[in-house]
């Protein structure tokens, strides 16, 4: 009997009662399958927890629905519609353009061309399966080709340029490489031989196919499937044209030149419709003819081009140096799928984190989504880091990062599941990944679906639960001791800049790391306006993310030049294509975390957790009440997470970054393996101490301050503190702090001990 499997994605992250959220999912080996909505309350296995937990609800889509299998169409292009038939093979034209191969020797590849594979029609200007440029024709039955006599070097610019008269049957193909000291992996010294011109008459004239003119693909179709790319190209493509003319070899040369030569069919120009808040996915043709090209799967736009002189490294100072769009075959933004199921949430339904529970057989899955309120329903609000969830999702550090075992201390263990997707990564990869050509993976999105925003996964590369299931301990806990609370998410505060304002407390994930400018902005302005933070995580506020208006789903990172980073982008190009700013930490931006939570980034290890040991600052009269009912100098000596509550990435107080002079040091965790390094952002020159057994600054550090308009930040500085939660039946010395502080946070009017002040005695 065939294996079913089965997964999917929902329309949008989060969805209030009143909206429908649709589900789009694809089954295997399967033609019905039965869903159910759960809302989820516990996601880690560990047996010294409570378990998996979830509820069912009754709902309009309970029973069972008719399933198929969805393809997915990877890898990203440029289509240009031609309605009219401008860009049809049916008579003499010269092709160019400029291209950067990063992988020109992974297979037949298109770079610009009208051509369709099912059809055998059309022609394009390409590279043969041994990277060699290449310009064909097929006329619905048979193929003809040109083929240089040079292979094309990877991470080298190149102009390129076919001629063809199909009247004659006469083709030209010239290739140069344009290679200055900035613009690629090569500088000029090296001795290789980049220029081919080659002349040969091609025996098949080219009909006209069904399939658009597209760069970066070609259109095939399959009868199951339907319509999909191939020959997909791995590169930068650069201005490009189309000309009505079949130019001699001394024209292609006036074209390199920068003449205007023949007749214009169509001139892309790649760096216009740039804008000061980022650059769409539109390529514009200035000839005239109103041949734009739409960018799928969201090629990469702000790339450094042909020309790029090494003097500036954010797009808008110079835009004509920015022309470069990558294009990568294993891309996927919007797996396009379509709905199988929607339902519409019912008036009252509480706001919590949500699933389509689906089951075909003995298979199931758990397709993710949360359920925000229309308004505040209680004064406690759980922010949900979705924009974490994205960078990390379809994750596959620990295969594609060559120290990534070394980090985790230990080999990947693998479920069936996960080691299947890592051989055919067909829903898209992580931020924290690379595209099959080793560049960085600089988008994420979610639409489609995502392996490990699921209850009960196991990162394969620490053996603990990572992000969403962990953050469900949360949940549990707040429902075991009957807290009133709101869930939303950090694409509802990307949407709604008032979300914060109606809540007395927010409370965080255990890794919150990756933040957009206007979340920050947010955030901070809640604290400083009288908001209290719980901040329950580690390693948080540290990544820049932006999105473009109106598509929250899609999320852009860019690792710049410090951080604990998997990849690191290419000189200049740091800067975001969709909001114009510039990537990386943001504390390469002068916010480091301690300035809005009072500590900040300082190590990583996964081999062990370790218990927190009491400050003297925890004893003074104005913070002491957060451990009443807390016996002993030493708690959280326990947990789910590796056995203890301090721990995985962790966090330490520093005023020279920015902590609140008047921040309480409450407890701190030391004693650490050399597993866990000095963050690299804190290292100007590498010596001996770094290392867990020797670095005063590797530590977690727990923290409080009281800001103004009686708010206050309390924060863990560990991730593991939250799997510590539900041990012991949620009642222990980690819960007793949490209760403790959240009932002081929730109430308003002034926090115990706001009104110290330095004229008092410090100690009791």
């Amino acid at each position: 009997m065939a294996t079913i499997s089965i997964t999917g994605y929902t329309d949008k992250v989060s969805v209030a009662p009143g909206e429908e959220v649709c589900f789009q999912v694809s089954v295997e080996n399967s033609a019905t399958a039965d869903f159910e909505i759960v809302r989820l309350i516990h996601g880690d296995e560990h047996p010294d927890g409570p378990g998996f937990m979830e509820e069912v609800l009754p709902s309009s889509i309970s029973g069972s629905h008719p399933v198929r299998k969805q393809f997915v169409d990877t890898g990203n292009a440029i289509v240009v519609e031609d309605p009219s038939g401008k860009l049809a093979p049916n008579g003499p034209l010269t092709i160019w353009g400029y291209v950067f191969p990063t992988t020109p020797t992974k297979g037949r590849q298109v770079l610009l061309g009208r051509f369709s594979l099912s059809e055998t029609a059309g022609y394009a200007l390409g590279l043969t399966a041994e990277g060699r440029l290449a310009f064909w024709v097929g006329d619905g039955t048979d193929t003809d080709e040109i083929v240089s006599d040079i292979t094309l070097v990877h991470h080298t610019w190149y102009f390129v340029a076919a001629s063809y008269d199909p009247s004659s049957g006469r083709a030209i193909l010239h290739h140069e490489a344009v290679i200055n000291p900035y613009n690629g992996r090569l500088g000029r010294v090296a001795p290789f031989d980049h220029t081919s011109s080659v002349e040969q008459k091609l025996r098949v004239r080219p009909t006209t196919p069904s399939s658009p003119f597209m760069w970066a693909a070609a259109q095939n179709s399959a009868p199951v499937r339907g319509d999909f790319k191939d020959f997909v190209f791995n590169g930068k493509i650069d201005r490009s044209g189309v000309i009505g003319s079949a130019l001699s070899l001394d024209e292609v040369a006036q074209l390199r030149a920068g003449e205007r030569v023949g007749p214009a069919i169509a001139e892309w120009d790649t760096t216009e419709g740039y804008g000061p808040d980022g650059i769409d996915d539109i390529v514009r043709d200035v000839s005239g003819s109103g041949l734009d090209g739409q960018g799928i799967q969201r090629p990469v736009r702000a790339m450094t081009g042909y020309n790029w002189s090494g003097k500036h490294d954010d797009w808008r100072v110079a835009p004509g140096e920015y022309g470069g769009i990558a294009f990568h075959d294993d891309a996927v933004m919007d797996c396009g799928w379509e709905p199988t199921v929607t339902w519409r949430v019912p008036e009252g339904t509480r706001s919590g984190v949500y699933a389509a529970r689906i089951k075909a057989g003995e298979t199931e899955d758990h397709v993710v989504f949360f359920i925000r309120p229309t308004a505040p329903t209680a004064p406690i609000l759980y922010l949900m880091p979705t924009n974490s969830y994205l960078a990390y999702a379809n994750e596959m550090i620990v295969h594609h990062v060559p120290v990534g075992q070394a980090i985790g201390s230990h080999p990947a263990v693998l479920e069936d599941r996960e080691a299947d997707y890592y051989q055919d990564p067909r829903y898209g990869r992580s931020t924290y990944d690379h595209w099959t050509d080793g560049a960085g993976v600089c988008y994420s999105s979610w639409k489609r679906p995502i392996l490990n925003i699921r209850p009960k996964w196991r990162s394969s590369a620490i053996g603990t639960v990572w992000q969403l299931p962990r953050d469900l301990s949360l949940i549990a806990w707040l429902d075991r001791y009957e807290y009133d609370y709101d869930v939303a998410t950090d694409h509802d505060l990307a949407t709604n800049p008032d979300l914060l304002k109606g809540y007395q407390v927010i409370l965080t994930g255990s890794h919150p790391e990756y933040w957009s400018e206007q979340g920050l902005n947010d955030l901070e302005d809640y604290i400083a306006e009288g908001g209290r933070l719980m901040y329950l995580g580690g390693n948080g506020f540290y990544w820049v993310v932006s999105y473009r208006d109106g598509e929250p789903e899609f999320m852009e990172v860019r690792k710049g030049e410090a951080g604990m980073r998997a990849w690191q982008s290419e000189p200049g190009e740091y800067y975001h294509q969709t909001s114009a700013e510039r990537g990386g930490i943001w504390r390469n931006r002068a916010r480091p975390p301690q300035k809005l939570t009072g500590v900040g980034f300082t190590t990583q290890g996964f081999d062990e957790c370790h218990p927190y040991h009491r400050m003297p600052d925890s004893y003074h009269k104005s913070v002491s009440w957060i451990f009443d009912g807390v016996e002993g100098e030493v708690f959280g000596d326990f947990g789910l997470a590796l056995g203890g509550a301090a721990g995985l990435e962790t966090e330490r107080y520093d005023l020279e970054l920015g902590t609140p002079p008047h921040t309480r040091l409450l407890a701190s965790s030391t004693s650490w393996s050399d597993n866990y390094a000095t963050v690299t952002e804190d290292i100007l020159f590498n010596h001996p101490g770094m290392l867990g057994t020797q670095s005063p600054t590797v530590r977690a550090d727990m923290t409080y301050f009281t800001a103004a308009n009686d708010g206050g930040v309390f924060s863990t500085g560990s991730i593991a503190w939250m799997s510590a939660l539900p041990c012991f039946g949620f009642e222990n010395n980690v819960s007793q702090i949490m209760k403790n502080v959240l009932d002081a946070f929730k109430k308003p009017g002034s926090l115990p001990g706001g009104a110290w002040n330095q004229e008092e005695k410090s100690w009791t």
